[in-house]
Order: C-alpha cells, then structure tokens, then sequence
C-alpha cells in the first residue's frame, strides 16, 4: 500500500511516500541533486513500488527545500539530518528492524557521509559524487575517456577535419585536465574516512557515466586502497546517469533485492554451534 507520510526535521517538515510491505528489512531511498522523491523519469517510484511487491517496505523523501518539504535547501553537503529523520520515519512506521539505504549521485556521497548517526545498516551507492567537477566541464577523467572514444571513431576524425569541432571547449578540455590534481581532493577523503566506519557497502556503476568515470578514476588511488579491499563494484553498461535505458531499471532492481535478501538472510540465520 502506497500513502504519504510527513515528518519532522530541525524545525522543518519533510514530504515522503512510504509503500509498505510486510518485511522486517526496509529500503530508504535518497534522492540526488534537487531531484524530487519521485525520481528521473519516475524511477524512483517504480523502483519503490517494485522493491515493496516483493516484500520489503519503502520510504522516500524530499529533503528540507525540495519538492513539497518545507525549510531552506542546503545542497547533499547539509542533509545528514533530513536522512537520520527519514530513517527514523521508516522505522516508526513500518517497525523494520533492519534497514538499507540506497542513493545515486550525491545522495551516495550524502549517505556514504552521514550514515554513522541514522542507525542504518548497510548502503548501496551508485555513481558517488567524490570528485568536484572544473566549472562547467565534466571531471577531468570524463573529459580524458571522451577523447579517448572520439580518437577511436573515424566519425570525430572527419568532423575534425572538416571544421566540426568546437575548438575553444576542446581547448578547455585539455587545460582542465592539465590542472586535474594527481591526488585525492576533500570530498574524496571524506568520503573514504567516512566510509571507514566499516558499514557493509556495496557500489554500482553506470559505466559510461561521467560522474561513475570519474569515480572510477579516484577509485584507484592509494587512500582508497582500504575500501577497495571490502567493498564490491557492480557495472550496468550503460551511459544513463539514473538507470533509465532499456534494460537499466530492472538490473538495478535485481541488485538492490539480492542485497536485501542476503541482509535479510544474514540477520536472520541461527548463530553458527561452537
């Protein structure tokens, strides 16, 4: 059953659309960027809808300044308190007893941040948000693989040639990623002493995704070599920023539920005879 539900958050009062479900594990999802609960393209909506036909209860939000939640919109850089509320709210209103949360974009980040204080227990994050773009040029190791395809396509050659190519962002492009730093910047340190905490995470990547490239990119460094260690990577070939293309919404799905099964599995087997 799908209903909407309002709840609290340091003063303000947050929207959210909870689809119960039976289950004892539930999924919180965040929203990314400004987008609303609903999702690009409604996704988020189907995906709740489907992830509660199979048992499991879901709740989504607009965080404080988005969509009909009321206050002042402080970015993903300012919504470790709309989070925690919101985990509370599922809690309160379903009863689960175990509780995974999902994001993309920089509700990823935001979740990889603040989860310490929501009482969640596992993430899922997709395409993260750990690498500040220049401008309004993608990051740099987005810039570098597009090249990379276009120097690969016979296609870009002859535009090349024949006067097709804008030569002042071509310019911009090579300068950005001339100054691109070699080593983690704040946000992709945050991210990694946050995650830290040791929280079971798992990461799914849209593979030709300039936010998942970039990611991919600050992946490989040396502070990250921790996370690398536990934490699984999980590719969509696809260049949908938001799981949208055929195909894309259904694998998402898939992977969300067979985490939520595992979850559920684990935290419900008998305790291992000495």
């Amino acid at each position: 059953m799908r209903r909407l539900v309002t709840f609290p958050c340091a003063g303000e009062t947050l929207a959210a659309t909870l689809d119960d479900a039976p289950g004892t594990t539930g999924l919180l999802i965040v929203s990314g960027g400004n987008e609303l609960r609903i999702g690009a393209h409604r996704g988020m909506a189907l995906l709740a809808a489907a992830i509660a036909g199979a048992g499991y209860p879901v709740l989504r939000f607009d965080r404080r300044g988005i969509g009909d939640s009321t206050g002042t919109n402080g970015s993903f850089r300012s919504s470790g308190p709309d989070i925690a509320a919101a985990a509370a709210a599922l809690r309160d209103r379903t009863g689960v007893t175990r509780m995974l949360a999902f994001g993309n974009c920089d509700a990823a980040t935001a979740l990889a941040l603040f989860h310490a204080d929501t009482g969640i227990d596992r993430l899922v994050l997709a395409n993260p948000w750990i690498v500040e773009p220049a401008g309004d040029l993608p990051p740099p190791a987005a810039i570098r693989a597009t090249y990379a395809a276009r120097l690969a396509s016979p296609a870009a050659w002859r535009r090349l040639l024949t006067g097709g190519v804008n030569f002042s962002r071509l310019k911009a492009g090579l300068a950005t990623i001339a100054r691109a730093p070699t080593g983690p910047g704040d946000l992709t340190a945050r991210f990694a002493a946050a995650l830290a905490s040791g929280i079971p995470t798992e990461i799914l990547l849209a593979t030709g995704d300039h936010t998942a490239i970039a990611f991919v990119d600050a992946w490989h460094l040396r502070q990250l070599s921790a996370l690398r260690r536990r934490i699984p990577l999980h590719h969509r070939d696809t260049a949908s920023h938001s799981f949208a293309r055929p195909g894309d919404p259904d694998w998402l799905c898939d992977r969300l539920l067979d985490v939520l099964s595992r979850d559920w599995a684990a935290a419900t087997a008998p305790p291992a005879r000495g």
